[in-house]
């Protein structure tokens, strides 16, 4: 089983394929396995990383609400590239890892090619009620386990969409988040999750971007849409897709569309057609 000691934790990764490496940041509902569509697709033609972040195993799990942090977080990533001996990487992710590939592209430009970024900037609108709701659901995993939160979350309306066009993939998502550590899970919610400052207060390093990025979003992810949209104003050399009656998952839920649009983009960067 590889893992890499970064940062303090032992972090579990997988690497596929040969070529530019293209790394994937996992969501809080997802791992590493969420990015199976585009592990396969992009091992053809790119270095393909993917990892569990702190507090999903096979990954630690630290005890202390301390251990976790936005810094942890890009660190972690940071660490790993440069574990895997990697100077420079596209960087993509998903909700929480979106959230991680925005701040790493601020943090560490030099090591970004490209970011893409999806389903990222929850908790940015209607924030007070927000963090209420992720408090709850906090202690959720801390009284009524993983398996509870699973049933509520995976029926969600920017998650239905998922059991709606793919019940396969929606089963295999369910039981993945009901093997979580509900440690792990309450303690990234409240220090990473609630604790990162909201995408509407980094209007000034998101205009610092330099580096292409890509943002993708559902049409019925309604947390994410406006991020997106001040994303997409914010960042210099930036492009929006909005995926059509998609909810949050879209990487799984539209894997064929997800891949081509982003193998568009990186062809774009790749050839210097990218404005």
């Amino acid at each position: 089983m590889p893992t890499a000691f970064v940062n303090g934790v032992n972090l579990y990764y997988e690497v596929t394929g040969k070529g530019f490496p293209l790394v994937w940041a996992h969501e809080f509902a997802g791992s590493y396995k969420s990015w199976e569509p585009q592990v396969k697709f992009f091992s053809r033609r790119y270095q393909v990383i993917t990892y569990n972040a702190r507090g999903w195993p096979p990954s630690d799990v630290p005890t202390e609400a301390k251990a976790y942090s936005p810094e942890h977080v890009v660190e972690d990533l940071y660490q790993l590239l440069r574990h895997l001996g990697i100077e420079q990487a596209y960087v993509g992710g998903l909700s929480m890892g979106g959230y991680a590939t925005v701040m790493f592209g601020i943090t560490h430009p030099e090591m970004a090619k490209a970011l893409i970024i999806a389903a990222a900037g929850s908790g940015a609108t209607d924030r007070e009620d927000w963090i209420k709701g992720q408090e709850v659901r906090a202690r959720q995993f801390e009284t009524e386990g993983m398996e509870t939160v699973a049933k509520q979350m995976s029926r969600e309306p920017n998650r239905i969409q998922l059991m709606r066009k793919d019940p396969k993939s929606w089963q295999e998502y369910y039981e993945e988040l009901a093997a979580h550590s509900a440690t792990g899970s309450a303690l990234t919610m409240r220090s990473y999750v609630i604790a990162r400052p909201p995408v509407f207060t980094l209007e000034s390093k998101l205009k610092q971007i330099k580096i292409p990025a890509l943002i993708l979003t559902g049409d019925e992810d309604d947390l994410c849409i406006e991020p997106a949209l001040f994303m997409k104003r914010s960042i210099p050399h930036s492009g929006l897709v909005v995926f059509p009656q998609s909810g949050h998952v879209i990487n799984v839920e539209e894997a064929e569309l997800f891949n081509r649009v982003v193998l568009d983009f990186l062809t774009a960067v790749e050839a210097g057609g990218w404005a």
